[in-house]
């Protein structure tokens, strides 16, 4: 996927017509729903593609997965507010080449309905309509865990990027939470959720080694929300993933700080410009992304040396 190219105007048209007639950017699930739209469910799923194309030939794989249980469900609508902006960003400012975003959303397989759901790698407006069709179910488990580990062995075998078989590079893939991981990916939960036969458990470790093969991973956690204070949920999170665990204290500046994080990453600007530009473009953010990514050196879009040859899901060989 990753064809085609975003338009403001739609957009905003869009908006506009769910103003006049009272609609929710999110009617799927504000309608009740209870399942995993068919379009962002992953069960079956053989890969999310992001492809070149005539129109990007040297695409730039983002993937947003962001908690939606508890006080973590505004995380989409903030998103869906701010996607103009995140999108002038990396493609005016030139963050980055040909950029492919996939949203997708995070819960708990232990006890949720919908604890995993993932869109297609999009560059034009049907990321909004994946953003739309996610079910902000609301619940999770209560004991500071929720199930970041089956989203990253989706990720890590259930995705295929041409930057990372074609250029060697990887994407990008933000986290957004408060929450912990559980320790291993369970094979009952694989099979129930994904589809596949996991003959037995992977520890977190071992699943976030692999996927950093094809991704930098960065944890996003709000410090303001239900457990972004808590020392031990942070604490966990930097000894997995060291400097690429952001404390982000407002939520409202997710958007801005993805962007200035691919930016870094990307070589295409250093922090002082970054703030510059949300000056520029309007955002208030700038202080709160700046105290973010102070600490924060992101590696980006590497080119690998290390890559080897493995077996994807669809039985083609892959790097």
């Amino acid at each position: 996927m990753g064809s085609g190219r975003w338009s403001t105007n739609v957009y905003d048209a869009a908006a506009n017509y769910r103003a006049a007639t009272g609609t929710s950017a999110f009617a799927y699930s504000d309608s009740g729903a209870r399942k995993a739209h068919p379009a962002l469910d992953p069960k079956g799923v053989t890969a999310r593609e992001s492809r070149d194309s005539a129109e990007h030939p040297r695409s730039t794989p983002i993937a947003v997965l962001f908690d939606v249980t508890g006080s973590m469900g505004t995380v989409p609508r903030v998103l869906q507010t701010k996607l103009p902006q995140l999108l002038g960003l990396l493609t005016r400012k030139g963050y980055a080449t040909d950029p492919h975003i996939m949203f997708g959303a995070v819960g708990d397989a232990t006890c949720d309905k919908v604890p995993l759901q993932v869109g297609q790698f999009e560059s034009d407006n049907r990321m909004d309509e994946d953003l739309a069709r996610i079910v902000i179910e609301g619940g999770g488990g209560g004991q500071r865990t929720e199930s970041y580990e089956l989203a990253m062995y989706f990720m890590a075998r259930h995705t295929d990027l041409d930057s990372v078989t074609k250029r060697g590079r990887r994407g990008y893939l933000f986290l957004i939470g408060d929450e912990m991981p559980y320790a291993k990916v369970k094979p009952k939960e694989v099979k129930k959720f994904v589809g596949d036969d996991l003959r037995e458990a992977i520890p977190v470790e071992a699943m976030i080694a692999e996927l950093q093969r094809a991704y930098d991973v960065y944890y996003i956690i709000p410090t303001a929300a239900g457990w972004g204070g808590d020392q031990e949920i942070l604490g966990h999170w930097k000894r997995l993933l060291g400097q690429n665990v952001i404390e982000l204290d407002d939520l409202d500046a997710v958007c801005e700080t993805i962007a200035l994080t691919v930016g870094l990453g990307e070589d295409a600007i250093d922090l002082d410009e970054g703030l510059a530009d949300l000056t520029e473009v309007g955002s208030t953010a700038g202080a709160s992304v700046g105290r973010a990514l102070a600490l924060v050196r992101p590696r980006g879009a590497v080119v690998r040396t290390d890559l080897v040859t493995t077996t994807g899901p669809d039985g083609n060989e892959r790097l």
